[in-house]
């Protein structure tokens, strides 16, 4: 009988972990172009604007589309490389295993929630949104003010996808799993506070 793969061996929620964090990684990358984005099409704007005295609205707007869906669906990425202001007073005195519980605690207790309190009130408005097919209000503004207004309820689902994903790695590592923390867009944490024997 031959060994498995390392990836065959890992526990089954740790492979859901790791598929959850490469799906957010990956869009998170993806999104990061918005940036140059943003930046080419406000210099084509002012050129428009000053050189050739033109104006458009509709570019004008995508600008402000390209922002919301940067900061939107890239908050779930920034969460899992624990790129996110942490205000931390007795985090960091913790042994590796206090500091997993206060993650997990914190996603299951406050994370999670909230991301299920927006999803709950977004809907409705969001819903409205869609039924009018809501565009812009402005003379050759973007018809697609619904499609903006869906990141209200996909910021929160992605931020909830990587909570739960955030919480199997320290809840498997609290269970004895220690390479929950090693791999993974979570590792950004691990790396910052090493897993070792003496905290396990």
């Amino acid at each position: 009988m031959t060994a498995g793969t390392p990836e065959n061996r890992k526990p089954r929620l740790l492979r859901v972990a790791d598929a959850v964090d490469a799906f957010v990684r990956r869009l998170g990358e993806a999104i990061s172009w918005l940036s140059l984005s943003m930046v080419l099409v406000t210099f084509l704007v002012v050129v428009l604007r000053y050189v050739f005295d033109q104006g458009s609205i509709a570019l004008q707007e995508s600008v402000t589309y390209m922002h919301a869906s940067l900061f939107m669906l890239a908050i779930a990425y920034t969460l899992g490389r624990d790129g996110h202001v942490r205000v931390d007073i007795f985090y960091q005195r913790l042994s590796r295993r206090g500091r997993a519980w206060v993650d997990l605690l914190g996603t299951l207790l406050l994370l999670i929630p909230v991301c299920l309190l927006i999803l709950w009130l977004g809907w409705d408005y969001v819903a409205e949104s869609w039924h009018v097919r809501e565009g812009s209000r402005e003379a050759g503004g973007l018809p697609g003010v619904y499609l903006l207004k869906t990141l209200i309820l996909l910021m929160p689902a992605l931020l909830l996808l990587q909570g739960l994903a955030w919480a199997l790695r320290n809840g498997l590592f609290l269970a004895g799993v220690k390479s929950a923390l090693a791999g993974g867009t979570g590792g950004a944490r691990a790396e910052s506070h090493p897993v070792d024997s003496g905290d396990a």
